[in-house]
């Protein structure tokens, strides 16, 4: 059985979700939300992130690790904080010998959805269907699931094609 993570970052809410897969078939173990006080300094900030994802990552001793990849935004200071929460996630990872791997977030909504556009409500109720013991706190939490799913379907896909 592999546990994996998957990490939604970003900087306010950075959702978390881990999931089992045994052969071809994925449970829900946990998820959540790590959440930091925008009151609080930058530093401070990612501190908050990285000592959530080491909670989670000790709780529970994810086998691997998969994160949402960076898009830019149309506000290129979102797209600078999200990507700071994102090296702090990666960090954390790596400090932990977790190799994140990334995924774009229209692969994410493709693989679970089927549509690269796809809604953060579309996105929850495809997680709650192919996890329907999940109890799912938030979009976040969500999509966090979402990715550890769409890790689950292409690295199954990628050792098939190693094979050929």
């Amino acid at each position: 059985m592999n546990k994996i993570l998957g990490i939604d970052p970003g900087l306010g809410h950075t959702g978390w979700g881990v999931i089992s897969k045994q052969d071809n078939k994925i449970s829900f173990i946990d998820c959540g939300v790590i959440s930091s006080n925008p009151k609080e300094n930058l530093a401070l900030r990612l501190l908050t992130i990285k000592n959530g994802l080491q909670e989670v990552i000790q709780t529970y001793s994810p086998d691997q690790c998969a994160i949402e990849e960076t898009f830019v935004n149309k506000n290129p200071l979102s797209s600078l904080k999200l990507g700071h929460a994102r090296g702090a996630a990666i960090l954390t990872c790596s400090l932990n010998g977790l190799n994140p791997y990334e995924y774009a977030a229209t692969l994410v909504k493709k693989t679970i959805v089927g549509a690269g556009r796809a809604e953060k409500s579309q996105i929850a109720m495809m997680v709650k269907t192919l996890l329907p013991r999940a109890v799912i706190k938030s979009e976040d939490a969500a999509d966090a699931l979402a990715v550890a799913i769409c890790h689950c379907q292409h690295s199954a896909i990628n050792k098939l094609l190693a094979t050929v």
